[in-house]
């Protein structure tokens, strides 16, 4: 038996150690997912807050629970920021961000200075996977050389896969379970033992021929939404000229059984995947000479949508002879999606971020957001306020950036002197209610 039929046959007998490096909204669900059929799981992260917490059994994920937490430690889930451990384990994923620098061109630091941490500890008999959304070429052409230095050779005792994640926080439909995991091998060997790490913790194991494959998979998959999105918002800015309800259009278009699948509008796009995933192919295909017209324009439709909300805003209170200098303004949900207490690249901090830049007082409501974290971008330090009846009643304009079904919105509708829709709840037409 060789190198890689003893790690499949370790992997496939749940008696391997696993790491998870970065313990976020990817990393965790999956460390849980492996202590839960199993295996032992090293979590590896360089937040020492999120490591103690993680051992004294609380989480720092809303959806996550304590007691999730807390079964994973009685089967052996530990956390820690020491990456000499890296050695005990015969498989690491690697679960770290791929932001956009300024110039809206791939960031792999995080990726770089992860490999720099754990490539010393690399052995034969190992497998390491990369979960990070990135670029086709990534896989081959970044962590490959890091194997190399240490004097293995991948495909014979190293074995190297790439395996987007798709986890969808706050989505009760889906789990790191259920959701199907595309797999990408640098080699043929490296695809085997990709399918053996995943094929007892995920429900359907999708093979791909290489691992440019897999990581062009990923993107094709949130530009797709990146583009339908930036078609409605599109849509929703004519059908706002004309007079029209584009969410009553949608529904309505929704009805059709075949050929049509229906997409929202908002004030913008969040999360970690769709505001980035389009650029980082955007930035490869000038490589080869490609110009992404058409991925680049809905990027741009998309990007717009935070200015397009603040405008209706000064509209809206410009209807009643108030400027934006000066008013009180509320955000009702922080959160890039509703439900969840994610807020990575929310376009609510940039509503707000334009606000107070305009001479706004603004304040903030979400009942998955206490308190604003520091973010690359932002710094509000600003913390969510309880809805009465008086405290809406006190301000110039509510804006709905993030429908939340935790809201009160009968009370929001009656206290509130302006309300800005962004979302489409408000179905009916009132003198107060504006759509944006």
């Amino acid at each position: 038996m060789n190198i890689s039929e003893k790690l499949q046959t370790s992997l496939q007998s749940c008696h391997s150690v696993i790491a998870i490096v970065g313990l976020g909204y990817v990393g965790l669900p999956l460390a849980l997912r492996y202590s839960q059929i199993g295996y032992r799981v090293i979590g590896f992260d360089i937040s020492e807050k999120v490591v103690w917490g993680l051992n004294t059994g609380k989480s720092h994920i809303e959806h996550i629970s304590a007691l999730s937490i807390e079964f994973a430690q009685k089967a052996g889930f530990q956390a820690t920021t020491d990456f000499s451990l890296i050695s005990e384990c015969d498989a690491i994923i690697l679960c770290v961000p791929t932001p956009l620098n300024k110039y809206r061109e791939p960031d792999l630091s995080f990726v770089l200075n992860t490999m720099q941490q754990v490539a010393p500890y690399f052995r034969s008999g190992q497998a390491l996977s990369l979960e990070s959304t990135t670029y086709p070429g990534t896989t081959d052409e970044e962590l490959l050389p890091y194997i190399r230095q240490q004097g293995l050779s991948v495909g014979e005792n190293f074995f190297l896969v790439y395996s987007p994640e798709r986890e969808d926080p706050g989505n009760p439909n889906f789990n790191t379970q259920t959701i199907p995991k595309v797999v990408g091998g640098y080699t043929a060997e490296c695809l085997q033992v990709g399918i053996a790490l995943y094929s007892n913790a995920i429900d359907k194991v999708v093979p791909v021929s290489s691992t440019k494959a897999a990581e062009m998979t990923k993107l094709l998959e949130n530009i797709h939404r990146a583009v339908n999105i930036g078609l409605v918002n599109e849509m929703k800015i004519v059908a706002d000229k004309m007079g029209i309800d584009i969410h009553e259009v949608i529904d309505a278009a929704a009805t059709k059984p075949f050929g049509f699948t229906a997409y929202y509008p908002g004030p913008g796009i969040g999360g970690h995947c769709i505001p980035i995933d389009p650029f980082y192919l955007t930035w490869k295909a000038r490589e080869y000479g490609v110009h992404t017209r058409f991925i680049e324009l809905a990027g741009e439709v998309n990007s717009a949508m935070p200015l397009w909300v603040v405008d209706k805003v000064a509209d809206a209170l410009n209807q009643h002879k108030k400027a934006i200098n000066g008013s009180r303004i509320l955000i009702l949900g922080m959160a890039y999606k509703k439900n969840v207490d994610d807020m990575r690249e929310s376009p609510s901090l940039q509503l707000l971020d334009m606000l107070l830049h305009k001479g706004a007082y603004v304040e903030y409501s979400d009942p998955h957001v206490k308190c604003l974290p520091r973010v690359r971008k932002y710094n509000f330090e600003l913390c969510s306020i309880n809805l009465t009846t008086e405290i809406l009643s006190s301000y110039d304009a509510v804006i709905l950036a993030t429908a939340h079904d935790a809201f009160d919105y009968k009370l929001i509708e009656k206290a509130s002197s302006l309300i800005i829709d962004t979302r489409g709840y408000f179905k009916h037409q009132s003198a107060k209610i504006v759509k944006a």
